[in-house]
């Protein structure tokens, strides 16, 4: 979506934003899985977004097996929709640093109606560390020649 790759970066969080790295593109993501959108015609009204920026958003999210293409619309992939976490993730950010009213949304679950929140967990001891706390680490798909700090 942002129209170059990121050769240079070893990072998933890199690859993701070659995906839905433009403005437009979690809005879509977001009334598709909040508000179940399916169809052009809602997502433009709704969003106020060009037919034309709208069309290559949904192609893009198409071929990267975000969305389907069906007779009545798009439908998010199971990949898609966990893009939801993202958007709630962003969404708590917003609401703490760019909400000076309070939240305009909740989140809530369904079954009882009690508002969710994401939370960072260590698996190791069930800890929610403060994000200074948390340290970044090569993993199995590291490449070694372009870890973060090395000139390449």
């Amino acid at each position: 979506m942002l129209g170059r790759l990121y050769e240079r970066e070893n990072c998933s969080a890199a690859r993701a934003l070659e995906l839905v790295g433009e403005r437009w593109s979690l809005l879509i993501i977001r009334n598709a899985v909040f508000a179940g959108m399916t169809r052009f015609s809602d997502f433009e009204r709704r969003l106020g977004i060009a037919p034309n920026v709208l069309a290559k958003r949904l192609e893009g999210f198409v071929a990267a097996g975000l969305m389907e293409e069906r007779p009545d619309g798009y439908a998010l992939t199971r990949k898609g929709r966990e893009l939801g976490t993202v958007i709630v993730a962003l969404t708590e950010w917003g609401d703490r640093w760019a909400a000076p009213d309070g939240p305009p949304i909740l989140f809530t679950h369904d079954d009882c109606g009690g508002t969710v929140h994401l939370t960072t967990t260590c698996d190791g001891c069930g800890d929610a560390p403060d994000i200074a706390e948390i340290v970044a680490n090569p993993g199995p798909g590291a490449d070694p020649d372009r870890l973060p700090g090395r000139a390449s």
